[in-house]
């Protein structure tokens, strides 16, 4: 496998180059393909996400949004296209879940898997636990972390959680909190959220969308996916809707009203219910 280029590392670390530090779109897909077989999941899709920008990704079951995220966070590689973070062109042969990370690009996925009788220091830090010189686990400062991610990222005060409190503790909103304040940490530029609010009650969604509106308030951009059409279209500043495997939409949230949008993704699940297979 080949090594990154110096691209790609400066896009990671934009130290690296100062001209690295005045990207305007954090990943762009231009013409990207995805074939599975004889299956075309993804026709010459072109997207973007720009600098602290809230995209929503619409679209019906079968029409190519998990497959997009997929390719943005490096879980599956296109079968055509190009890919570019910081506006640095990605060379696909190594691009993967691993290299996505180290670009700053974090999922997070419907229903995040968290250990549900860990303390919640213990599951902000799976996978990346801070060490001491000796390389042992330090304990104590991840904990420290933990409390200040919860008062600060999540506001979780005066509510009887802290670093100590087991993930069963939490309510469903709470926990996609946990899950999106830990890709916060871990400095990620890009966070994909996927289907967030589902099987939430009304009360839970508005956390869940609450924390949206943080990500972008800390200066970070996200890919928000979800049925609701109200929640993509309250917390989104531009949408992007896909058919079929191709991008039929791109509206800024100014353009359209709910009632609009409503009346547009009906029209296009109607038209793709007549459509020939």
């Amino acid at each position: 496998m080949a090594s990154p280029t110096s691209a790609e590392r400066s896009a990671v670390d934009p130290a690296r180059d100062p001209a690295a530090r005045a990207w305007r779109h954090i990943v762009r897909l231009e013409k990207v393909d995805m074939t599975f077989g004889k299956v075309r999941a993804l026709s010459q899709v072109d997207f973007e996400v720009g600098r602290n920008e809230i995209v929503g990704l619409l679209g019906d079951n079968g029409a190519g949004k998990s497959t997009l995220i997929k390719i943005v966070s490096g879980v599956l590689r296109p079968t055509g296209g190009s890919i570019a973070v910081r506006d640095r062109p990605i060379d696909l042969r190594h691009y993967s879940v691993r290299m996505a990370h180290e670009l700053r690009i974090e999922t997070v996925h419907q229903g995040q898997s968290l250990g549900e009788k860990q303390p919640l220091w213990r599951n902000l830090f799976v996978g990346r636990q801070l060490t001491g010189r000796f390389g042992f686990i330090d304990v104590k400062r991840e904990k420290e972390i933990a409390d200040r991610i919860l008062r600060q990222a999540i506001g979780f005060r005066g509510a009887g959680i802290t670093a100590e409190s087991t993930v069963r503790d939490l309510s469903g909103g709470e926990r996609q909190g946990v899950a999106i304040a830990r890709a916060m940490h871990f400095e990620a530029d890009l966070i994909v959220l996927d289907e967030p609010t589902a099987a939430l009650a009304i009360s839970e969604v508005r956390k869940v969308l609450a924390f949206v509106r943080g990500v972008k308030a800390a200066g970070r951009a996200a890919i928000y996916i979800d049925h609701n059409l109200a929640h993509v279209h309250e917390v989104a500043d531009r949408i992007v809707i896909l058919d079929r495997g191709r991008v039929v939409a791109q509206l800024a949230r100014g353009d359209v009203d709910l009632q609009e949008l409503t009346a547009r993704m009906i029209a296009l699940h109607e038209g793709s219910a007549h459509a020939p297979g």
